[in-house]
């Protein structure tokens, strides 16, 4: 089988020759690996593990389009810098991580409907036309599956207004949240319906939406229902109105939400995070009769670079989760450089023969 055709079918929990394969890396593994030689400079991971996925981000969802991002303070580690959300973040220049949030202009909802909502127009400048379409011609050349990817609500509001306000405003002010995710989400499908009509559609959907953190979600299941799960619906629901299906991501602990995400209409849960708190084989054994998995492989067994410890791992997960014919091998995060390279070419040799049919 060609990627397509395994991961159209995983998708839908229909029988393929082996488990799916996908990936996520660090950009200072790709530099580490790339000087000790296995992998080119400017050659990608997809096309050099033959990965059966190719993704394309192509939305730029930064409120003012026009803004220069300001440097605010600078030295050899990190540099602070305003965005065009009106957002204050520091990021690490000698390796790769997630910004620190330093301030926010948007607080409240009087901040967010003077400064941010009139903004977000589905303006064409706001979508890489050319960057999608030749990720899509080079998929479908090597028979990948093609995947747009970008982020939904939860994603889209936290660089506006930073978790802290976000998650305040979900409890004390929601119905400004819900404003913001019905913004969000009438965006996404907008800028969506522009795309797909002028290049075509993909083969399926991916949302980030990195909705926990260790043992505890962002939110109550209760939040997520009344406030999140709507926008999620919508989006989810269009997705499917063109048959197409949708992977949704979420770091953290999500278990407790795991109930209104199936009923929102996920097709598959990535990524799975053991040190979370996530469980593979339990959630396999609740949702996986109808909800695909990808993910779920401690990758901390990766950063010991020992096989056997990766054969145990692998041994004890994907015999299991491959049952239904719904399972793609990914760790439970990225890949950072502390793996080694010949240590993650076993790990998918030997995942892939016990994922075998």
């Amino acid at each position: 089988m060609t990627g397509r055709e395994r991961i159209s079918n995983i998708l839908k929990r229909k029988p393929a020759d082996r488990i799916g394969l996908y990936e996520h890396f660090w950009s200072d593994t790709h530099r580490e690996w790339s000087k000790e030689g296995p992998i080119n400079e400017h050659e990608s991971f997809v096309e050099h593990f033959d990965l059966d996925i190719e993704s394309c981000w192509s939305f730029n969802m930064v409120a003012d389009l026009d803004f220069e991002p300001v440097v605010v303070e600078e030295n050899e580690e990190t540099i602070l810098t305003r965005d065009g959300n009106g957002a204050l973040l520091r990021r690490h220049k000698l390796h790769s991580s997630t910004p620190e949030h330093v301030d926010f202009k948007i607080k409240e909802r009087k901040d967010w409907e003077e400064h941010i909502k009139p903004l977000l127009t589905p303006d064409p400048k706001r979508i890489d036309f050319e960057g999608y379409r030749n990720a899509k011609k080079r998929a479908h050349e090597s028979n990948r599956f093609f995947v747009w990817s970008g982020v939904n609500v939860f994603e889209l509001m936290h660089p506006v207004c930073g978790h802290e306000y976000m998650l305040m405003g979900m409890a004390l002010d929601p119905e400004w949240v819900k404003d913001m995710t019905r913004t969000y989400s009438e965006l996404t499908i907008a800028l969506q319906q522009i795309l797909f009509e002028k290049e075509g559609c993909p083969d399926g959907i991916w949302y980030y939406e990195d909705m926990g953190f260790k043992e505890k979600p962002f939110m109550s299941p209760s939040m997520y229902e009344e406030i999140i799960k709507p926008a999620h619906t919508e989006t989810i629901e269009y997705a499917h109105s063109l048959n197409l299906p949708v992977i949704m991501h979420s770091c953290g602990y999500v278990e407790p939400l795991l109930p209104g995400m199936v009923e929102a209409g996920i097709d598959c849960l990535q990524v799975i995070e053991v040190k979370a708190g996530m469980d593979l084989l339990k959630i396999y054994r609740q949702y996986g009769d109808n909800l695909s998995l990808m993910g779920g492989i401690d990758v901390r067994v990766l950063y010991t670079n020992d096989k056997k410890k990766i054969d145990a791992e692998l041994e004890a997960k994907i015999p299991i989760v491959k049952q239904n014919n719904g399972f793609t091998l990914h760790s439970d995060h990225s890949i950072p450089n502390t793996v080694h390279y010949d240590t993650y070419r076993y790990f998918i040799e030997k995942g892939l023969e016990l994922g075998k049919y």
